[in-house]
């Protein structure tokens, strides 16, 4: 069974940072592109950062370039987004995803396994 578990999220001072890891099981973490989204109540899921399976290509949304970073390891089968300068508008449920092999992609229906998401709130 895949299980992705996200964890660090939590509440944090707007100007705070916070380091968000995706823990991966019952797959090879290696081999698969990852990704970061993010949702609000009301509204779409919404691409935040991805990684691919290479590691060697990142992407990142306009809204959240030069502040945020993705990453991740393979031998721990682990993917993180560091989180800094956050703002009142990066409150929300981030998602971990993952997409096997190919290109990495912003488009959500296009990942095939999801975390159950990790609050994060910036209070101003």
């Amino acid at each position: 069974q895949v299980q992705l578990v996200e964890s660090g999220g939590g509440l944090v001072l707007a100007g705070g940072s916070l380091r968000l890891s995706c823990t991966v099981s019952g797959l090879t973490f290696k081999g698969n592109n990852m990704a970061w989204f993010r949702q609000t109540p009301g509204k779409e899921r919404e691409y935040v950062a991805g990684i691919s399976w290479t590691g060697d290509t990142t992407n990142y949304a306009d809204s959240v370039k030069g502040r945020f970073a993705i990453s991740r390891d393979d031998a721990e089968n682990t993917g993180y987004l560091q989180m800094d300068d956050l703002r009142f508008d990066d409150t929300a449920t981030y998602y971990c995803a993952l997409k096997p092999w190919g290109a990495t992609t912003s488009e959500a229906h296009r990942y095939t396994y999801w975390g159950q998401g990790t609050q994060v709130t910036v209070s101003s």
